[in-house]
């Protein structure tokens, strides 16, 4: 039985939620889009600053949307992968020398020189899957020797990305062995870099020039990059999150001289983090994907590669462990080709068959085309914790509480 579509009682009671999120300070402002048929609910609250300072959230704010660049990048893979540029199973050694003959750590909090050979060849899947051998290592505080060399290459997953280009990173990348087999675990974000690099190497093109033509140009995506360009730089917010170094956590907002500055091109266009958007944006990339892999008469992917693209391709073993379980949703989610996939609900944003990802600057989006719901809110409101923050809860409890 289809999940109810939002009520406007509902919708009234998501503004009044969000409106007391800010009020209370616990988020300077967000903007937020529900798609159900052809109606589209909008509305945002607070201002771009902490305590009811600086413009005030509107709908053609922009925000970087960290995490929820995956999605995008995965779809411009298969892309390629119809055309016949990439493969999904083939090695990606050619176009990526320095994935070749990796080795392996024997145990993934072992020192570095302790390895064996890898068990096979990386795959553009296992890129997009997060399988193919190195990210997120969830130890806290850091304790595994291939963390501690992977933040002081600059290559960890962190709220600040990669700081080099795509070369210097897949040099750094492949000058350390891998924490798993390729195809062995889930660990979190770095195929998604590198499947954006693959793709830069097999193109000629900077990923963000690609995006452009083959995506953001066609879908009318007009605010979507890899940086905010000057003339539109009044419209993003600062990026608030607690004071790390102080010891009180307060509130503060972090620019570049924290690591956080999109007012230029990057050195690397982060394909795992990097873009910055609108909500109507992402709704125009969410409805291709939810059509289908086409939009207005124009067609992006075939129908089955949407279908592949958002099936869960993960083993249970791959799904389970401390490096995997926070990703899954207590069960509820799997991972697809670039995408995490709904399972069941274990949260209120997933339902059997749906599609997205949350992204740590305070971003979540969801495609439902079971229920024919596309859910976005954007924020600047950087997550702390593995707990899906008040907001994100607020959002999606209301989208899914029709009568």
């Amino acid at each position: 039985m289809p999940t109810p579509t939002p009520t406007e009682a509902a919708l009234k009671a998501l503004d009044h939620s969000m409106s007391a999120r800010v009020k209370a300070g616990e988020i300077a402002g967000a903007t937020w889009l529900v798609h159900h048929g052809e109606r589209i609910h909008v509305s945002s609250a607070g201002t771009f600053e902490m305590n009811d300072a600086g413009a005030a959230m509107a709908r053609d704010t922009i925000f970087r949307v960290a995490s929820i660049t995956k999605p995008v990048t995965g779809v411009l893979a298969m892309m390629l992968v119809e055309e016949g540029l990439l493969t999904l199973d083939g090695p990606v050694d050619g176009l990526l020398p320095e994935l070749a003959n990796r080795r392996v750590l024997k145990r993934i909090d072992g020192p570095l020189d302790d390895t064996v050979p890898a068990n096979g060849p990386v795959t553009l899947r296992q890129l997009l899957t997060m399988t193919f051998g190195l990210g997120a290592i969830m130890v806290f505080p850091e304790a595994c020797p291939i963390q501690l060399a992977m933040r002081e290459a600059g290559i960890a997953p962190s709220w600040i990305l990669p700081k080099m280009s795509s070369d210097t990173y897949m040099q750094k990348l492949g000058e350390l062995p891998h924490a798993a087999h390729p195809g062995e675990k889930f660990l979190y974000n770095n195929g998604l870099d590198v499947a954006g690099i693959l793709i830069e190497r097999a193109t000629g093109e900077r990923l963000g020039a690609l995006m452009k033509a083959r995506l953001f140009e066609p879908l009318g995506m007009t605010d979507t990059d890899f940086f905010v360009p000057p003339e539109k730089q009044h419209r993003l917010p600062p990026l608030h999150g607690p004071d790390f170094t102080n010891g009180t956590m307060d509130i503060k907002a972090y620019g570049p001289e924290d690591g956080i500055d999109f007012s230029a091109p990057p050195p690397l266009d982060s394909g795992a983090a990097g873009l910055a958007t609108t909500v109507d944006d992402y709704l125009a990339f969410s409805r291709m994907m939810m059509n289908g892999g086409e939009l207005d008469g124009r067609r992006y992917l075939e129908p089955e590669t949407i279908e592949e693209m958002t099936r869960d391709q993960l083993t249970p073993q791959q799904k389970t462990g401390p490096h995997a379980d926070m990703f899954m949703e207590d069960g509820g989610a799997g991972w697809g080709l670039g995408v995490s996939v709904g399972l069941k609900k274990t949260r209120p944003w997933l339902t059997p068959g749906s599609f997205g990802w949350n992204g740590g600057y305070g971003t979540t989006a969801y495609t439902d085309p079971a229920n024919g719901i596309i859910g976005i809110y954007f924020s600047q409101q950087m997550m702390t914790s593995p707990e899906p923050p008040a907001t994100y809860m607020d959002f999606w409890t209301q989208v899914y509480s029709g009568a």
